[in-house]
């Protein structure tokens, strides 16, 4: 026991030892009923974490110690989320690099030594990949580092990249399996774009943003003659792609019109006026254009109203260069190859030149969607995509994991209607192909037919034991690379995976599904998946349907929910917000324990501030808990010591109260309720229950010391889930082994808790305290003394059993006790 104990440095002694003793190594000897098994999330790489990352994974953290120390061997993986777009970008505006797959791969490519993100060398993309391998390994390293400072229980043997071999080959037979089952198909279809990107968006990659517009007043001449039929848009430069106005078939205004035509203004292209029940009456004028493609509802529109096709913006985000069928081509011309922004710019003019237009344009704001990582609003765009059913086109399956969402244990509880509403609300398939270069490929080939034309309808596939594969170097069974391209030879699908087709099998990837079957019947399906409760939709949902599909039931039996930090001004925190908080800093200045302390006060799913004067206290419990260690492990014990006095037996019944209700809590998985009655019992232990026996325990009482040490080891062990190194280290001093590795205490440790009455010390630290109160409002030392303390009410009884001890903390003279049936009252007169 150090003569001065000291926070300062104890990561670095702790991390180390567990290393290299294996503390926390998974022991893959054990049945599946004694493993519990974490999925856990896989943080993106691409910069640094913040703080939110270190809210969140602490959570985990300190269920998995409860766990390993309920005596389950805690299969506790960590991997990284490296491949997709953040990755890509970062990597482009790093070393200054594009990606053109056009581009031959250059061995000796060296990146820019000063990178300009806006004058991007072009590179292969083979090239490109090897850089974006390169920068995440640097991220990985710094990531595990945090991460060990943090003091995660990981097993970091155990690690994985969803970009890795295994990885990618668990991907890649999930969607091959997909794909012989007709769970995955590939369509041609009305696709959300991100022109940016230039890659294919899914429904749950999507959100809501206000964005400046204007309604445009845009008369239509009716083909038999009479007044114009006005529409209000927002895109008048989707006029060359409209392919029929609608309005809503109780609508009085237009009932007479349904079935006749319109023309276009400025292009004169005759459409027709037909009904649907979702046009609105009361928006603009209640009647619109429906146009391929504006928004989602002109896709449902044109699906379900059979009406033709006239695309019109590329995948740039331009208007294509040539007209759509039907559109004549010296109008167009007007707006061929511009950005949609200098499109509209122009047609409103042409417009105003026709006398289309009635008025000005009004301004307004209005909600428009992006995808989650983009900066410009998604077009609608006719691609070519992979898909797998989840429910959203198929009435039985969506009811199947509407079932697996009532099987799973969510927590908290209220959560799970978050995942009711999504997969109630999806509106089609899930989109997994992603036109990007760092991702899982999709693992086919096409047949070229003789006129070098590839044949979509008869994919070709690896078999499962050539997997991982990429398919723009690897070449199909039975073709050679020299039919690549050729008539009659083969093509390779240019597509990877959307990252979330990866995530979604992290349980799979980890657990070594079809890699190492001995691991995999030992931890799947897995006890716990903890996350945000942001990506319900995504992650937790697509996570659900793969493992649904794959093994006809859920990935894991628990879903723990955290919810987002948020800065000061109660915005969640984010990078792309700036307002994030970088945590290596603070476990620097206040120590991991400390920072560790304000996590896990932030209850499941509840969004939580980021207030340093939390972490603040956490560092005054960890340097009181070195400091009571101290004092307690300062007497001496001769062997076990009987524990004898009622205030003793009275604290250990207090104790074995909070044994009970901090493992209910754990049980629930509410770690804050666990440590907030652990540390209310704690700063009691030491404001009053060692000021109480302080006096005997100098004098060697062996029931006082041997409450203490009783205690001190209890306590230990209730905080080690949430302060590990303080509670290891103090553990170091009179144990051995780890304190990690101990058993999680019970009241059956406190056999003599049964003889003690918890109101004994609650009511004789009630007139400690008022003992107190009158020196402090005396301005009189705490040691002063007492000349008389007279003690009343119907309690008196219980401060009798603990008059001694009293007297000797409160420095007490003479001692009257008046018993009575009123409330406990304590009169102390001092010295004059």
């Amino acid at each position: 026991m150090p003569e001065k104990p000291t926070l300062d440095g104890l990561e670095a002694v702790w991390v180390a030892r567990w290393e290299a003793e294996g503390t926390y190594r998974f022991d893959r000897s054990r049945g599946r009923d004694e493993v519990y098994s974490i999925d856990t999330p896989p943080p993106t790489v691409s910069g640094s974490l913040h703080v939110g990352h270190v809210f969140s994974y602490t959570h985990t953290d300190t269920i998995a110690r409860y766990q390993r120390m309920r005596g389950r061997e805690v299969f506790y993986p960590m991997g990284w989320d490296d491949n997709g777009l953040p990755t890509e970008r970062r990597v482009q505006n790093h070393f200054g690099v594009r990606c053109d797959p056009s581009m031959p791969y250059d061995p000796d490519f060296t990146p820019p030594e000063k990178p300009d993100a806006k004058r991007q060398v072009p590179i292969s993309r083979r090239n490109f990949i090897e850089l974006c391998e390169r920068l995440t390994a640097e991220d990985e390293k710094a990531f595990e580092e945090l991460w060990r400072r943090l003091g995660l229980s990981v097993d970091w043997s155990m690690t994985y990249a969803t970009i890795d071999a295994g990885a990618r080959a668990a991907s890649q037979r999930a969607f091959l399996r997909n794909l012989a089952r007709g769970e995955a198909y590939v369509a041609e279809a009305p696709t959300l774009w991100d022109v940016t990107f230039r890659t294919a968006v899914a429904q749950a990659e999507l959100e809501d943003r206000e964005w400046p517009g204007a309604f445009h007043r845009i008369g239509f001449e009716r083909s038999s003659g009479g007044d114009m039929v006005w529409i209000e848009t927002t895109r008048p430069e989707l006029i060359p792609a409209c392919v029929a106005l609608v309005a809503h078939p109780d609508d009085e205004r237009y009932r007479p019109l349904f079935g006749t035509t319109v023309r276009t203004p400025v292009f004169e292209v005759e459409v027709p006026i037909v009904a649907h029940h979702l046009a609105e009456p009361d928006k603009g004028s209640g009647i619109a254009m429906i146009c391929t493609f504006g928004d989602v509802t002109d896709v449902t529109w044109w699906r379900e109203l059979d009406l033709p096709t006239r695309p019109v913006i590329g995948w740039d985000g331009r208007l294509l260069p040539e007209p759509p069928q039907g559109v004549p081509a010296e109008p167009y011309a007007e707006l061929a190859g511009k950005t949609v922004h200098s499109a509209r710019e122009r047609i409103v003019e042409m417009l105003r030149e026709s006398g289309h237009l009635d008025g000005e344009p009004r301004k307004i704001q209005r909600p428009v969607k992006f995808y989650e990582k983009g900066d410009r609003p998604l077009e609608i765009v006719t691609t070519r995509q992979w898909y797998i059913r989840n429910g959203g086109r198929d009435a039985k399956l969506r009811a199947e994991l509407l079932e697996r969402g009532r099987e799973l244990e969510w927590h908290p509880p209220h959560m799970r209607v978050r995942y009711d509403n999504w997969v109630e609300g999806l509106a089609g398939d899930w989109l997994i192909s992603r036109q990007r270069f760092f991702g899982v490929p999709i693992p086919v080939w096409y047949p070229l037919d003789a006129d070098g034309e590839p044949i979509h309808e008869a994919p070709i596939v690896p078999p499962e034991s050539a997997l991982p594969v990429d398919p723009s170097s690897d070449v199909p069974p039975g073709f050679s690379e020299d039919q690549r391209g050729k008539p009659l030879g083969f093509t390779a699908d240019p597509d990877v995976m959307d990252t979330w087709a990866t995530s979604s099998l992290s349980p799979q990837i980890a657990a070594g599904w079809e890699r190492d079957d001995d691991l995999f019947r030992r931890v799947f399906p897995m006890d716990l998946r903890p996350q945000a409760h942001e990506i319900i939709r995504t992650w937790l949902f697509s996570t659900v349907v793969r493992s649904h599909l794959e093994h006809g039931g859920l990935p894991w039996r628990h879903a723990a929910i955290s919810g987002w930090i948020l800065d000061p001004d109660r915005k969640k925190m984010s990078k792309s917000k700036g307002n994030v908080v970088t945590p290596m800093g603070l476990l620097e200045e206040y120590g991991s324990d400390a920072v560790r302390y304000w996590a896990a006060n932030g209850r499941p799913g509840t969004d939580t501030a980021f207030d340093t004067g939390q972490i603040k206290i956490g560092r005054r419990l960890a340097i009181k808990i070195l400091n009571a260690s101290k004092f307690v492990l300062g007497f001496r014990s001769e062997g076990g010591g009987e524990v004898t006095e009622p205030v003793d037996l009275s604290m250990l019944a207090a104790l074995g109260a909070v044994v009970a209700e901090a493992g209910e809590a754990f049980e629930s998985y509410d770690y804050t309720r666990a440590l907030e009655r652990t540390e209310r019992f704690f700063w009691s232990f030491c404001d009053d229950y060692v000021e109480l026996v302080k006096a005997r325990a100098y004098e060697g009482d062996p029931s006082a010391v041997a409450a203490l040490r009783r205690a001190l080891d209890v306590l230990l062990r209730l905080f080690a889930p949430f302060l590990p190194f303080v509670t290891e280290e103090v553990w170091s001093w009179w144990r051995e082994g780890s304190v990690h590795r101990e058993p999680w205490p019970s009241p059956q440790e406190l056999p003599e808790a049964r003889y003690g009455d918890p109101a004994v010390l609650d009511a004789v630290a009630e007139v400690l305290r008022r003992v107190r109160r009158a020196k402090s409002e005396a301005r009189l030392s705490m040691r002063a003394e007492v000349a008389r303390l007279t003690v009343s009410g119907i309690q008196a009884d219980l401060v009798r059993q603990a008059q001694d001890d009293l007297c000797a903390a409160g420095n007490v003279e003479e001692f009257v006790l008046v018993p009575g049936d009123g409330p406990l009252d304590a009169v102390a007169e001092l010295t004059a």
